[in-house]
C-alpha cells in the first residue's frame, strides 16, 4: 500500500473516530437535557450548569427566579470541575428564616466574602464576629439617637425642597424627558453624602460627580465575581484590565476625596457636627476604619434608596389606579394642590396607609438587594431537607422570593398594596423572612426606618406635585449589580399636575 493510501486511509479513519465521538457526545448531552426538568439548569459534563447561567447573564435575577420555581424553591447549583463555584441557590422562607436567624452563628460572610468585595474594605457589610458586633453596636446606637433621625429627615426633605422637586419643575416646563433613576440617585447620593460625611456634593445641578461613578462600578464588579471563577477576576486585577481596572481607577479618586475630607474634619474638631464622620470621629477610630465605615454607609444609604424609589414610580406609572389612591390619601391629608409645590416632612406623612404598603410592595417585587450570600461554617441541614457541607456558599434571592406563588399567592407577580393593607385599614405584618428588603435576624437593616422615611417623603412630593408618564417604548428591566438598577434607567416625562 503507498504511503498516500495509507494516509488516505488514516484520514477516514479520524474522520470517522471524530464523527462517532461527536454523534456519542450529542447523545450523552441530549439525554441528560431530557432527564433535566424543564426550567432547571443543565449540569454539563466539566463546564456544570455555568453555560446555562452565562447564556442568560443578561437576565440573571429573572433566570434564578425561573430556576428556583421549577426546583421547588431550592437549587444545588453545580459550577465548573475546580472553579468552586458550586453553591446553593434558595427562596424558601423556612431556610431564610434558619440561615438568618435560627443558625445565625453557623452562616457567616466567609473567608472569601471579604477578598470578594474588598472595595468594602473591613466595614460592617463585611465583618462578621467581634468586628461585626462592635460595628453593629455603635451603628444602632447612633441610628437609635432622635437627633441623627431628626437631621436625617431635616436633610432629606431639604434636598428634595431645594434641589429635586425644582429640578423636575423645570423639566417639566421644558417638556424633556428624564432619566428618572438617575435624578433619584443623584437626589439620594447628595442625600447620603450630608448625612454620612457632611458635605452636599450638590450632585443634582452638576452634570456629573466623577467620584459618584465608582458605586455603580462596585457593584457591576462585585456581581461579576460571583459569576466567574475567582481566579479569572484575579487574573484580572492583577493584570489591571478590564472592570477590575476601572473600578481600581474610581476608588483610587474616592479614596482620595473621603481621605481629604476625614483630614479636613480632624482638623475643624467639629463635635457639633450630626453626621456620621463627625460622630465617629470623636470617638477615636483612625483613618483606615472611617473610610471603611463612609464606603459601607454611602453604599448602603445612596444605592438602596434611590433604586427602590425609581421602581416605585416605574411601577405606579405602569399602575395608575395606584397613583389615584396614594393622591387621594394625599390630599385628604394635604388639601388640594395649589400654585406652590409642595413637600413635607416625615412627620407629616406618618400613618399614610396606603402610601406605606406600595412602598412595601415595590420592594417586595424589586428588592435593592436582590440576593444575600452566606457560607455555611459547619455541616447542616436546612428546613427544606437539602444537606448543606462545611464551607458550602449559600444564595438566598429575595427577588425571586418575591414571584413564588408558594410563597405570595397566585397574584405573585403583580404591583398590589392591597395585600399589605388589613380588613381593617391598618398595615399587614408580615414576617422577615417572607420579606427580605431589609434583611432579617441580628443583621437586619439598621437604617430600615431611615429609608422608609426618605422614601415617603420624595414618593409623596412627587405623586402631590407631578404626573409621571414612562416614556412609550422605552424599556425598563433589572440590570446585572449587586444593587438592583435599572438597565438602560427609567425614561420618563414629567407635567405639573393642575393647579401646581
Amino acid at each position: 500500500m503507498s504511503g498516500t493510501s495509507i494516509a488516505t486511509t488514516m484520514l477516514g479513519l479520524l474522520k470517522s473516530f471524530r464523527e462517532i465521538l461527536l454523534a456519542l457526545s450529542s447523545f450523552l448531552l441530549l439525554r441528560r437535557c431530557l432527564r433535566t426538568p424543564k426550567g432547571i439548569p443543565i449540569a454539563w459534563p466539566v463546564l456544570g450548569m455555568l453555560p446555562g447561567l452565562l447564556g442568560n447573564l443578561h437576565r440573571l435575577h429573572d433566570y434564578c427566579a425561573q430556576s428556583l420555581r421549577a426546583s421547588g424553591l431550592t437549587l444545588l447549583f453545580k459550577g465548573p470541575i475546580l472553579s468552586k463555584l458550586d453553591f446553593i441557590v434558595t427562596c424558601d422562607p423556612s431556610n431564610a428564616n434558619h440561615i438568618l436567624k435560627s443558625a445565625f452563628q453557623d452562616y457567616q460572610k466567609g473567608p472569601d466574602f471579604p477578598e470578594i468585595f474588598d472595595p468594602l474594605g473591613d466595614g460592617i457589610i463585611v465583618a462578621d464576629d467581634d468586628s461585626w458586633t462592635m460595628q453593629r453596636k455603635a451603628a444602632h446606637g447612633l441610628f437609635s439617637e432622635a437627633n441623627f433621625r431628626g437631621f436625617v429627615a431635616a436633610t432629606s426633605k431639604g434636598n428634595a425642597e431645594r434641589a429635586l422637586v425644582p429640578m423636575l419643575a423645570r423639566a417639566a416646563e421644558l417638556g424633556e424627558a428624564v432619566d428618572l433613576e438617575d435624578v433619584l440617585l443623584r437626589f439620594t447620593f447628595n442625600a447620603s453624602c450630608k448625612i454620612v460625611i457632611g458635605v452636599d456634593p450638590n450632585c443634582l445641578s452638576e452634570q456629573e460627580v466623577p467620584f459618584a461613578r465608582v458605586f455603580d462600578e462596585a457593584e457591576e464588579v462585585l456581581a461579576l465575581r460571583h459569576v466567574f471563577p475567582m481566579w479569572w477576576w484575579k487574573l484580572m486585577r492583577w493584570l489591571n484590565v478590564g472592570p477590575e481596572k476601572t473600578l481600581a481607577r474610581s476608588l483610587e479618586m474616592w479614596d482620595a476625596h473621603v481621605m481629604q475630607t476625614i483630614r479636613e474634619r480632624r482638623e475643624a474638631n467639629c463635635e457639633a457636627s450630626p453626621d456620621m464622620l463627625s460622630v465617629y470621629l470623636q470617638k477615636g477610630h483612625d483613618d483606615k476604619f472611617l473610610r471603611d465605615m463612609v464606603f459601607n454607609f454611602m453604599l448602603a444609604g445612596r444605592d438602596t434608596t434611590g433604586a427602590g424609589l425609581a421602581w416605585f414610580f416605574w411601577l405606579v406609572s405602569k399602575n395608575p389606579s395606584v397613583e389615584t389612591k396614594i393622591l387621594q390619601e394625599l390630599k385628604a391629608r394635604f388639601g388640594e394642590a395649589d400654585e406652590q409645590t409642595k413637600v413635607f416632612d416625615a412627620e407629616s406623612l406618618r400613618g399614610l396607609v396606603y402610601l406605606h404598603a406600595a412602598l412595601c410592595e415595590t420592594l417586595r417585587l424589586y428588592p435593592p438587594v436582590p440576593f444575600n450570600h452566606k457560607w455555611a461554617a459547619k455541616a447542616d441541614v436546612l428546613p427544606s431537607g437539602v444537606s448543606v457541607e462545611a464551607g458550602t456558599r449559600i444564595l438566598i434571592s429575595m427577588y425571586a422570593m418575591g414571584r413564588m406563588e408558594r410563597v405570595w399567592g397566585k397574584d405573585c407577580e403583580e404591583f398590589r398594596p392591597e395585600r399589605w393593607i388589613t380588613e381593617h385599614g391598618t398595615i399587614k405584618y408580615e414576617p422577615p423572612q417572607k420579606f427580605l428588603a431589609f434583611n432579617a435576624g441580628p443583621r437586619t437593616c439598621l437604617g430600615k426606618d431611615v429609608a422608609l422615611m426618605q422614601m415617603k417623603i420624595v414618593a409623596a412630593a412627587l405623586i402631590y406635585n407631578f404626573e409621571v408618564e414612562a416614556v412609550e417604548g422605552h424599556v425598563v428591566k433589572p440590570k446585572v449589580s449587586m444593587i438592583l438598577h435599572m438597565k438602560n434607567g427609567f425614561l420618563a416625562k414629567v407635567r405639573k399636575r393642575r393647579g401646581c
